[in-house]
């Protein structure tokens, strides 16, 4: 068995499709299933339940999977201690960050690391916390950025800042008048939210639980389910409701004057503590540690001049 045939069972777990598997692995759908099928002669066991529509992973091909990705993160371990021997800052980093994140943090971080660690290739992506977990898990991403509480076994966390929520509104909107918003606000109004699988979405219902109870009634909370922060802003331009969006996503210059309006909480108002994640075997730290110090420099520059 190889580790190439190791990481084809462990992906067609996760996907439960040989196309979308196949896909992700970077080979033709047959050159997948052929390795597959050799890999369960070899073991002489069954790992997948196979129909025209579905796959399914058997009881003990769970066992096998489980085991195999053990293996696959001892060797991602293996490829980065050889690495380790080299210029920690001149292997490539491979940095997820959360949708609600990401766009606003990446392009001024990318410039930053390009100008404190030039000879580092960076690779960039965004996800959903749970897909993040499980790739910084499995080896394919070396470090994430996500929103504070983030557990997970053999892996360390690093809290970069505290970004306050704000409450963003269509110009002219009565609440405009006011200097402050009280959480119970929200009740009274539209309110524009993500959908499920966002934590930013979890982050609002928990700091304003009485809006879980109107989350059915479509007069007074509309879901954007896959949507995006951008989206939502787009929708509140457009005079469809008020959102709550995080500090660094209030975005109100990219519209002409008259459009947007954003206040802040009255207090204690809202807020998300912003967090580096990696795993503890990591063998990199002078990497982590330019990323962490390039955050936070982009956050120093993006902080407005005192009055």
């Amino acid at each position: 068995m190889t580790l190439t045939e190791l990481r084809y069972i462990v992906t067609l777990a996760q996907e439960r499709h040989f196309g979308r598997a196949a896909e992700r692995c970077f080979v033709s759908q047959p050159t997948l299933s052929v390795a597959v099928k050799k890999l369960e002669e070899e073991l002489g066991v069954a790992l997948f339940e196979r129909s025209k529509s579905t796959v399914q992973v058997t009881p003990l091909g769970e066992q096998i999977v489980e085991q195999a990705q053990r293996v696959l993160e001892q060797s991602s371990v293996i490829k980065e201690l050889a690495n380790a021997g080299k210029d920690q800052l001149t292997s490539p980093l491979r940095i997820g960050a959360i949708y609600t994140i990401g766009p606003y943090l990446f392009p001024h971080l990318v410039p930053e690391l390009a100008r404190t660690a030039p000879q580092m290739p960076l690779y960039i992506e965004e996800g959903f916390t749970a897909n993040l977990r499980r790739k910084l898990r499995s080896g394919e991403l070396d470090a994430i950025i996500v929103a504070l509480p983030f557990t997970e076994t053999d892996v360390l966390t690093k809290a970069l800042y505290e970004e306050p929520f704000e409450v963003l509104m269509p110009a002219g909107h009565p609440w405009a008048a006011k200097a402050t918003i009280d959480k119970e606000d929200l009740l009274k109004e539209r309110l524009l939210l993500l959908g499920e699988g966002h934590c930013f979405r979890d982050q609002i219902l928990e700091a304003c639980p009485a809006i879980s109870a109107q989350l059915n009634s479509p007069n007074n909370t509309l879901t954007a389910e896959g949507g995006s922060l951008e989206t939502i802003r787009h929708m509140v331009a457009s005079k469809l409701g008020v959102t709550v969006l995080p500090l660094s996503a209030i975005g109100t210059g990219h519209y002409e004057a008259g459009v947007l309006e954003s206040r802040p909480f009255t207090p204690e108002a809202p807020s998300r503590t912003v967090a580096i994640a990696w795993r503890a075997s990591f063998p990199r730290p002078k990497a982590i540690d330019a990323l962490t110090n390039a955050i936070i420099q982009c956050r120093r520059l993006q902080q407005p001049e005192p009055a």
